[in-house]
């Protein structure tokens, strides 16, 4: 059966602009992992990885032009946002060279014996080690901080795993670009160029999940797809961790007092960050709880001044176009669901964003399941509520998500009123929970969480921040195993000079 071609397409226009690839048969994924697989050992070098993760940044930034020209043309995001983007990656990229320097990541804890214990301790040396080939299925949204070269990439790499990216269809082009960079880099600093593997195409993608030398995946996409891809990892003969990122609805609760004192700012907020990349976050805020009654009416009109002023723009590719269309006509046919700024079609292939209100009560009662999915695009969904007893019931029937947010009043964020409670009905919902801010925004950093309950992801891990290289390793203890056999990381004299817990006592 002869490949079908893989084409990059101007979302601008619905065109396609070349011909990039074609689809990886069963035999050419075989081939890509089994290649990724025997670079395992050439990654065990800490000193390397670290090397080839810098030279990778490296790489990337010195034909950034070119890099963002492409991604441009694939994905209408604009100049301005891609540098941005791609600004982030370089920096993920050494942010995970500086943890594979220091080693905590290992986790090496050694516990001499202790006969006189109950019951006795042996000898007992635990550290961490790498899964082996990482399966990462690129996002639409970030083609270059979700895809060949971003975080989940970036820390397989760094736990020691190689990678084979599946890329996304929305950025055929890009991908190759940027995988020929990592190849560089690799080959720079002595590792075989297999270490990062690409493949292109839908069964290539079911084909790369069920292979029995992939030991792992990372997923950033719809809950369709990626639920099919979990379910496929589960059901392998071994099964696999999947750690997928699905659809989040990320809810803000605006309370009573912080609507009376700053609508204004909070509709404008709201608009911005909702609107952000033409809606195509996976942090945007999904549906919004205010007050009803003057409070609330005076945020409606501030977001409706604020969203009627946003022009429309090109979503990533047609067919999230449609899906868009056809979400915004299901979601207004409800009864009850008005439309103060009707989200919808601005032209043959941009859209207009808009937003949708209900009484929060028709949610309560489930009335209206759909409001309470993800509608991938400028629209969110604002639930009036009337009491703290509709609120609470809306809550109960939220999704997990990503993330919460609460906007407060002054006082109420000094602690005054039910704040903190309010705050810890939200805790259970998300990864991150954040007051009087907007979640649109993830910053790299160590105390990152991306994730959270199901759907919005399929673990407990995060897919942003230095501890996300967890999802990669699994614990392994030595019991009594002479020095010289073992691992240098776990020896008595810590001649690579790592952090560990040593007899209960934290070095470092």
């Amino acid at each position: 059966m002869t490949a079908a071609p893989v084409w990059s397409v101007d979302p601008r226009t619905g065109k396609h602009r070349e011909q990039v690839a074609v689809e990886a048969t069963a035999d050419e994924v075989d081939a890509t992992v089994r290649e990724a697989h025997a670079a395992r050992d050439a990654l065990a070098d800490r000193t390397v990885r670290a090397a080839f993760l810098r030279e990778a940044a490296t790489g990337l930034e010195a034909v950034s032009a070119l890099l963002i020209e492409v991604a441009d043309a694939e994905s209408a995001l604009g100049p301005v946002r891609l540098t941005g983007e791609l600004a982030r990656t370089a920096y993920q990229l050494r942010a995970f060279a500086d943890l594979v320097d220091e080693g905590a990541f290992l986790d090496v804890v050694i516990d001499h014996p202790d006969p006189a214990a109950t019951p006795p301790v042996p000898d007992l040396r635990r550290w961490k080690i790498p899964l082996g080939v990482v399966a990462v299925y690129a996002a639409s949204n970030f083609p270059f901080a979700f895809s060949v070269a971003g975080g989940d990439t970036a820390s397989a790499l760094a736990a020691g795993c190689p990678v084979v990216v599946k890329a996304h269809p929305d950025h055929p082009a890009l991908s190759e670009l940027v995988a020929k960079v990592l190849r560089r880099a690799a080959t720079a600093h002595g590792l075989p160029s297999g270490v990062v593997g690409l493949v292109h195409g839908f069964t290539a993608g079911v084909d790369l999940i069920r292979h029995p030398l992939v030991a792992a995946a990372g997923f950033t996409g719809s809950v369709r797809g990626g639920r099919a891809l979990f379910d496929a990892a589960a059901a392998r003969p071994v099964p696999i961790p999947f750690h997928g990122e699905l659809g989040s609805l990320n809810p803000v609760v605006v309370t009573e007092d912080a609507a009376a004192e700053r609508a204004e700012d909070i509709g404008a907020g709201l608009a911005a960050s909702m609107t952000l990349g033409v809606g195509q976050f996976c942090v945007k805020p999904g549906l919004v709880l205010v007050p009803a009654g003057a409070h609330g009416d005076g945020l409606v009109k501030a977001l409706t001044d604020a969203v009627s002023d946003t022009e429309p723009g090109v979503l990533l590719d047609h067919r999230m176009r449609d899906a868009f269309l056809a979400g915004i006509g299901e979601r207004t046919a409800l009864p009850e669901v008005d439309s103060p700024v009707t989200p919808g079609a601005a032209g043959a292939h941009t859209v207009s964003a808009g937003f949708l209100t209900v009484p929060a009560a028709r949610l309560a009662e489930g009335a209206h399941e759909l409001l309470l999915e993800e509608c991938f695009g400028p629209v969110t969904v604002v639930a009036r509520y009337a009491d703290e007893d509709g609120l609470t019931a809306v809550l109960e029937r939220l999704p997990g998500s990503l993330t919460a947010t609460v906007q407060l009043s002054p006082a109420e964020a000094a602690g005054e009123g039910d704040a903190a409670a309010l705050l810890a009905r939200l805790t259970p919902l998300a990864g991150r929970v954040l007051v009087d801010g907007w979640p649109t925004g993830v910053a790299v950093a160590p105390a990152q969480h991306h994730g959270g309950p199901y759907p919005a992801t399929t673990s407990t891990s995060t897919s942003v921040g230095g501890t996300a290289v967890e999802r990669w390793l699994r614990p392994v203890a030595y019991q009594n195993t002479p020095e010289p056999l073992l691992p240098p990381e776990l020896r008595d004299g810590n001649p690579l000079g790592l952090p560990r817990r040593y007899d209960g006592v934290l070095e470092r």
